[in-house]
């Protein structure tokens, strides 16, 4: 269980869209944690349509996420290359790297735990053998840790650029350069706390390079090398250039 407790220092606003600006919570997440009587303000239950005050105590309990059941599925996956250390295996579009609420199973660790018995146990019960992670939807490798020594070393590299990551997306528009360097701050989106977007304050740095390989008048094909791996770094930044990737 999280518990979280700060003083407001302004007024006017409600108050799960207060906690929401404050917080990594999304709105939604923020309004079923009131409902459930896990938000205070002063000791006291309140509603999401409170308007704070200045001096307000918010107490806000994270109850414990209820345990995922992990367990082996047959889910056939491409296994490119294996020796006693890792693993390297072809993710296809559409699966979810691990189990998380709303994906129990049919993961890639699902699959990996059915075909590759020896897994690294430093990322937890949930992520065994996951060092780095792409997102559901998209393609590409992925390096799998089957014993800590492996997963140290790995993670080592991907923290000092020691492992290159190259992507390649088709962008909506014709873009006017051919080659870039994008370089901002990552976080939540204010106005949707759902999604990730390039802010001013409150968010992680990132940077992008990329290189046009073709285009047309509606459509650019580019190489990506990201030096950071910030969720979602790809779409947003070239959201950001105003050449959305096809289908974002």
């Amino acid at each position: 269980m999280e518990k979280i407790i700060f003083e407001i220092s302004e007024e006017g606003k409600r108050l799960d869209l207060y906690i929401t600006e404050k917080t990594d919570l999304t709105r939604t997440r923020v309004q079923q944690l009131i409902k459930e009587g896990n938000i205070s303000v002063n000791n006291k239950k309140s509603k999401p349509s409170y308007k704070v005050e200045e001096n307000d105590l918010i107490e806000i309990v994270i109850p414990d996420e209820k345990e995922i059941d992990l367990a082996p599925e047959n889910i056939k996956i491409k296994i490119l290359y294996e020796d006693k250390d890792i693993a390297v295996i072809d993710k296809k579009a559409g699966i979810v790297v691990h189990p998380s609420h709303g994906h129990e199973s049919g993961t890639i660790v699902n699959a990996v735990m059915y075909h590759i018995k020896d897994l690294s146990g430093i990322n937890g019960e949930i992520r065994p053998g996951i060092v780095h992670r792409l997102d559901k939807d998209t393609s590409g490798l992925l390096i799998i840790a089957k014993n800590d020594a492996a997963h140290l070393k790995l993670s080592e590299m991907f923290g000092n650029n020691g492992i290159k990551k190259t992507y390649v997306a088709i962008l909506k528009g014709k873009i006017n350069k051919d080659a870039g360097k994008i370089e901002t701050l990552i976080g939540r989106d204010p106005k949707d706390r759902k999604k990730m977007a390039v802010v001013k304050t409150n968010g992680k740095i990132a940077v992008t390079h990329f290189q046009v390989l073709d285009k047309n008048e509606k459509f650019s094909l580019v190489e990506v090398n990201i030096k950071t791996g910030r969720t979602h770094q790809i779409r947003v930044h070239m959201r950001y250039l105003g050449y959305p990737v096809l289908g974002d």
